[in-house]
């Protein structure tokens, strides 16, 4: 009696899922989020996860009927538009339908495994929905943006990076091309690291998806005190071509000033990500290894090149890791690995938004300077880094100082800063 009772509610839950997710596929409401590309990537990384966990023939067919019968609702029934992004989201949607109900009717460690791959990620949808919305609010909150403080100093490197990168991608339809897929599919090696993980460690699993599930909300406390839309918004259609005088760039006016675009650029949560799943990465397989530096070297020029960030933005999204990987390290709270790493991350970060927004000048004193400030915050960034691999790694035990009671500190992630 229980067992029937416990099917009737599993048969219950799986018409619920499906009834969910197709009302969602033929509601227009959604064909927006579905013609997203960023959306369409965060949806389709379930593809990745739900292959990596169960890698059968069986679950690759799953996913492949499932696409088709959803495409044939959204394009055969209803008419929307046929557009790539769409074909991206019904699949990535028949893995987010056939996720959960495989790990329903599961049982044991398979079942754990399954919800383990599903749950801890769906927030990613939830916040890749709404998001947009997010940083609207905060760009109608700041109707002008601080991208001149960025712009002036980028150029105080003496080297116009935006409008080089721009250029070189502007000019390769392989490189545009390719620079928008890498920007967009940023979901796909956040997959990749958490999935291998979660088939490995799960306490690393634990570690790795909470950093990437807080460093959106995090950034954007940044994105609020410190608004910024990247060069392409800035100067338009005049990006990357008709370049802004080197000559002028140290008598500029520095003021907030009316931007079009979201305000998403400092720090790069795009680089912060990349950077994050290189280092959550170790001690995973060659292949997934190979995946997330392929995306972590290419995301550095991409955000150049398609005029979504200044180089600075690059440069302070270095310590914002730092700050992140401190929160999610776990062990003890107090830990002193973990205050270190909080404080400098946080630290850095705050520092270089206060020199950008206060002490613009100061950049143009001598080139040593910013490139000087650039080395230290990236050769701060390895060495903390690499403590916290460090930490990870080695049991503190620190019973005899408080008491004989023996504690472990660090189990988290291994990282290196390649």
């Amino acid at each position: 009696m229980k067992n029937g009772h416990n099917t009737g509610i599993k048969v219950l839950v799986s018409v619920l899922i499906v009834a969910g997710v197709s009302a969602a596929v033929c509601d227009y409401k959604f064909y927006g989020a579905f013609v997203d590309s960023f959306f369409a990537f965060t949806v389709f990384s379930f593809v990745i996860l739900y292959l990596r966990v169960c890698p059968k023939w069986s679950t690759a067919l799953t996913i492949c009927c499932l696409g088709v019968v959803f495409a044939a609702m959204e394009f055969g029934i209803l008419h929307y538009p046929a557009k790539p992004m769409v074909w991206v989201s019904l699949f990535g949607l028949s893995a987010f339908t056939a996720l959960p109900m495989h790990g329903l009717w599961a049982a044991g460690e398979k079942r754990k495994t399954l919800f383990l791959a599903f749950f801890p990620v769906l927030p990613f949808v939830v916040l890749g929905f709404f998001m947009p919305f997010v940083l609207s609010w905060v760009s109608n909150v700041h109707p002008k943006t601080l991208d001149l403080y960025l712009l002036s100093f980028d150029y105080s490197l003496r080297v116009p990076f935006p409008f080089l990168f721009g250029q070189v991608f502007a000019r390769s339809l392989f490189l545009g091309f390719t620079g928008w897929a890498f920007y967009m599919a940023l979901p796909i090696p956040i997959a990749v690291v958490y999935a291998g993980h979660l088939v490995k460690s799960r306490e690393k699993a634990s570690e790795a998806i909470t950093a990437f599930l807080i460093v959106g909300p995090i950034a954007m406390f940044f994105y609020y005190f410190f608004p910024a839309a990247g060069p392409h918004n800035l100067f338009g259609a005049g990006f990357p071509f008709h370049v802004f005088p080197m000559a002028a760039a140290p008598k500029l006016l520095l003021e907030p000033v009316a931007t079009a675009g979201l305000r998403n650029a400092m720090p790069s949560v795009h680089l912060a990500c990349a950077l994050l799943a290189w280092w959550y990465s170790r001690k995973l397989s060659l292949a997934e290894r190979a995946i997330a530096f392929l995306f972590l070297a290419y995301t550095v020029f991409a955000v150049l090149g398609t005029g979504e960030h200044w180089f600075v933005d690059l440069v302070a999204a270095c310590p914002f890791c730092i700050f992140l990987r401190g929160l999610c390290m776990p062990g003890d709270v107090a830990s002193p690995r973990r205050l270190e790493a909080v404080g400098v991350g946080l630290g850095g970060t705050l520092a270089w938004l206060a020199l950008l927004r206060f002490a613009p000048k100061f950049f143009w004193i001598s080139p040593i300077i910013p490139w000087v400030l650039i080395a230290g915050t990236v050769g701060l960034t390895i060495v903390q880094n690499r403590k916290l691999y460090a930490a990870s790694k080695v049991p503190v035990a620190v019973g005899a100082a408080v008491g004989g009671v023996a504690m472990r500190e660090g189990m988290g992630s291994p990282s290196s800063a390649g």
